[in-house]
């Protein structure tokens, strides 16, 4: 299934919609996406540091970013890939305290902004939208929680399968950019093992990989190659947030 995932093909929402909005009655939809700004997503781009607080909340529609927990000198570790699933600033809306993590745009794109103080404003008169900021916090908890076991437990092909169908889910496109240094720094392994790995699900004939750009050739034996969490991440979104899964 080409450039599809399961927002565009079973959610509410067309492929230029985040998901999160869209599940909003159109009155507030309509309401936020006024008090917002359309704000391009830069590849690169940090949009906090660590140890700060996010002074926006962002609605992804095009582009993903990656959320870095940062320990010392160490070159961090992914702990979330956010896109127009989900939203950016989860932290700033529950609690004043700043974040150990720092978010950097990994997808170009673009995502409604809106500053946290408006957006606090909203939850507190809108019971909806409360409803679905405390569904998407239980499927970032839960996500965080499988990511954790992935990374224990499962051997590094099967994760990077997994983690370039997120990316081609966040992207809406078989087509993304992604270098080796990156995806070995966010999974927490040596960039030999990335490009090992790279290039055995390229020899197999399920992505193809130039120069950091990702096309994904096979989706379906992509998916079948990906280890379980995938699916796990799949059945969150579908139990929390009302998205059904991509058939196999």
């Amino acid at each position: 299934m080409n450039q599809t995932d399961a927002l565009s093909q079973h959610g509410r929402l067309g492929i230029e919609s985040n998901h999160l909005l869209g599940l909003l009655p159109l009155e507030i939809r309509e309401e936020l996406i006024a008090a917002s700004d359309r704000f391009t997503l830069n590849i690169a781009d940090a949009l906090w540091e660590t140890n700060e607080l996010s002074e926006y909340v962002y609605f992804p529609v095009r582009g993903f970013i990656s959320l870095v927990s940062m320990v010392g000198s160490n070159p961090g570790l992914e702990i979330g890939l956010i896109g127009r699933e989900g939203l950016a600033g989860l932290h700033a809306i529950l609690s004043d305290q700043p974040t150990p993590s720092r978010a950097m745009v990994q997808g170009e794109g673009w995502a409604w902004r809106i500053p946290v103080d408006k957006f606090a404003g909203f939850l507190g008169r809108t019971p909806c939208l409360r409803q679905v900021v405390d569904n998407y916090s239980m499927v970032v908890m839960s996500q965080l929680a499988t990511s954790a076991a992935c990374q224990k437990f499962h051997q590094i092909g099967p994760r990077v399968a997994r983690w370039l169908l997120l990316c081609q889910d966040r992207a809406n496109s078989d087509r993304f950019t992604i270098t080796h240094e990156f995806l070995a720094n966010a999974m927490g392994v040596r960039r030999s093992s990335i490009s090992q790995a790279a290039g055995f699900l390229q020899k197999e004939g399920l992505i193809s990989y130039i120069r950091g750009e990702v096309q994904v050739i096979d989706r379906p034996r992509l998916r079948n190659f990906a280890c379980s969490c995938y699916d796990i991440n799949c059945a969150d979104h579908a139990k929390f947030l009302k998205v059904r899964p991509l058939p196999r």
